[in-house]
């Protein structure tokens, strides 16, 4: 491996492990082994990872190439929008590990987000047509219905007010770096294990910040309800020995979310972005080991 700059077979089992822990990981509201909704299985999220991985982790592509790619394999595969937010989370942090330079991953990033394109913004537009999410509505300046006339990070300024995926492009991710990433090591501290430190992160987000999907389809009448719900998790959580005892709690809160159609997809995309960033960090640093002390179980080892 050269030094800075992991392998693209290293990326892709970090890109494998997040979204497969993004399943095993009880986040009320998603879809995983605890709970299926949505129209939407496990598998479908698993396959969807497997058909991804390969443009997302492509150094010969651009941004919006491995965007547009990624979101056509998937579409392929299953049919269906399962990670067209997972997929633009991670793919310029992909890139900014393969770029050329120093610094970690956050700073990398910087340079990557700084230097998209016209074209990186027509590959990605391509790309939500066809995802397709729900709730998308038209926008009065750069829609994505249209032809592009700016890069990709001026058209994710212009929608950082109601996406909050777009406001991390303009941030560097800060909702991942500032806030979520301290949640999973508090986590891993905790317990040992991957699977709750990512619950830990996923309420810790879904707790400060309202879910940007969840309120394009409902506007604000849930989000009183839903911080409520997670702030009482995260108070359990944060009190628990054996997380596993707070399993009741997250069965109500996740069938209570389900039964009004809440599926807070942008918060667990967070979630997905925050592993692999850990796990690219890791990557980063010379001698640094992913299965080292502290790590903890991580995906794979998980029965429902």
């Amino acid at each position: 491996m050269e030094m800075g700059k992991p392998e693209q077979s290293d990326l892709a089992q970090a890109y494998l492990e997040a979204c497969r822990l993004d399943v095993e990981a009880f986040k009320p509201g998603n879809v995983s082994i605890y709970s299926q909704g949505h129209g939407m299985t496990v598998e479908d999220f698993l396959v969807s990872a497997q058909a991804s991985v390969e443009p997302l982790t492509d150094p010969s592509l651009s941004l919006g190439e491995r965007i547009y790619y990624a979101v056509e394999a998937t579409k392929d595969r299953v049919g269906c929008n399962t990670n067209l937010g997972i997929v633009l989370l991670t793919a310029p942090l992909m890139a900014a590990v393969q770029c050329l330079g120093e610094g970690e991953v956050r700073t990398r990033l910087h340079r990557i987000l700084q230097t998209t394109t016209v074209q990186d913004a027509e590959w990605v537009y391509r790309a939500i047509r066809l995802a397709n999410p729900g709730g998308l509505g038209h926008a009065e300046a750069e829609d994505v219905n249209k032809k592009p006339t700016v890069t990709l990070l001026k058209a994710m300024e212009l929608a950082k007010q109601w996406d909050r995926i777009a406001y991390n492009y303009t941030s560097d991710y800060k909702d991942v770096f500032q806030l979520a990433i301290p949640g999973y090591h508090i986590g891993v501290y905790q317990w040992a294990d991957e699977r709750w430190a990512a619950v830990y992160v996923f309420v810790r987000l879904l707790r400060e910040i309202p879910d940007s999907h969840v309120e394009r389809k409902f506007g604000k009448r849930y989000a009183s309800m839903i911080s409520a719900k997670c702030a009482h998790l995260e108070d359990l959580l944060q009190r628990a020995v054996n997380p596993e005892r707070v399993l009741p709690q997250l069965k109500e809160a996740d069938a209570a979310f389900k039964a009004a159609g809440i599926n807070p997809g942008t918060t667990a995309d967070l979630t997905v972005a925050t592993v692999l960033a850990v796990r690219l960090e890791q990557l980063l640093t010379p001698g640094n080991s992913r299965d080292g002390p502290g790590q903890g179980r991580v995906a794979g080892d998980v029965v429902p």
